[in-house]
């Protein structure tokens, strides 16, 4: 009988078990699960106390070329010591693998497991260990660039919003703020000399959520699923954003946290004054960007949260807050 079309499935976790069993010369004895059904699908592998994390991209998310420039800029940081989950080669030495899964083809990757766990809230001195591994990360990295998207502000400001427009009607409060907002920092980057601004590859998804930290406080990045090309301060004020959201802003952590952070990143390279200046402006052009994402991924990712309503305590819980508390009005 012929099956109806899908947009999302969920791949069977007992046979990719035994795929990678096949391919990657890995014992009978490794087991395999989900851990996670977003954006993409994460599973994990586990055979004795050897660990990897098998991703399995969404359909039509993300092409060869640009998972293959997100392979490349891996094995470049984990060449250079810098602590990442990397991707694993075959018994073929590829990295690449396609199911043709009921609505497509989806491409997999394995990744080696980072050691420790998430953690929300972490003491100072990991913060510190954090702004020196994204120092790293910038400094070798810098004027460089992937085969992928390049941030600019209207990647961030004005694609969002009309994605955002079409799940919060313009005639509410919250949209006309939005815009408001979107104009004056449109205004304030554009007025903007390049020259200060360092440009080469972000991540664009540094937070607790991306990091795995041990109880000796050995930090592991991972997820470049985001990874681009842009202003490398963009990394930096999207980690002080969720930072500010962890730390609830007036927790009496947060200061020392940020403090350092930012010495820690500035041991390794310098944040221009045009750089600081723009941090919060940036900040908020990233909060853009990822409601965005939301709503882009409504059908088969965010449907279970999204709404008019969520957008609303969003807009106003989040965004505006963090504005306010930076000092920029409309």
């Amino acid at each position: 009988m012929a099956y109806f079309p899908v947009t999302k499935s969920n791949l069977s976790a007992s046979h990719l078990s035994q795929y990678v069993q096949k391919h990657y010369c890995l014992s009978t004895n490794t087991t395999c699960k989900i851990i996670r059904s977003g954006i993409n699908d994460s599973y994990l592998l586990e055979e004795g106390m050897t660990k990897f994390v098998l991703r399995i991209y969404s359909l039509h998310w993300r092409t060869i070329t640009e998972i293959n420039e997100e392979i490349k800029l891996l094995n470049e940081l984990h060449r250079n010591g810098i602590q990442v989950s990397f991707p694993i080669a075959d018994n073929l030495n590829n990295y690449i693998h396609i199911f043709d899964a009921p609505e497509g083809e989806r491409m997999a990757v394995l990744f080696s497991y980072a050691e420790g766990e998430k953690i929300h809230s972490f003491p100072s001195a990991v913060h510190f260990t954090i702004g020196t591994m994204m120092g790293r990360f910038h400094q070798l990295t810098q004027n460089k660039n992937l085969k992928r998207i390049t941030y600019t502000p209207k990647v961030l400001l004005q694609d969002s919003i009309a994605l955002i427009s079409m799940f919060l009607s313009t005639a509410t409060e919250e949209m006309n703020y939005m815009m408001l907002l979107q104009q004056k920092i449109l205004s304030e980057l554009e007025k903007t000399n390049n020259d200060t601004l360092r440009a080469g590859i972000v991540h664009l998804d540094i937070w607790f959520d991306n990091l795995n930290v041990t109880t000796d406080g050995k930090v592991t990045l991972f997820d470049f699923d985001f990874c681009g090309n842009g202003w490398q301060s963009l990394d930096v004020a999207y980690y002080l954003m969720q930072l500010a959201n962890t730390e609830k802003y007036i927790d009496a952590a947060y200061l020392p946290k940020t403090e350092q952070f930012l010495a820690g990143y500035q041991s390794v390279t310098s944040l221009s004054a045009e750089e600081k200046r723009l941090l919060p402006f940036l900040s908020i052009s990233l909060y853009f960007f990822y409601l965005g994402v939301q709503c882009q991924r409504y059908d088969n990712w965010s449907n279970a949260f999204l709404s008019a309503d969520y957008l609303k305590r969003f807009i106003n819980g989040l965004i505006k807050r963090y504005a306010e508390l930076n000092g920029i009005t409309v």
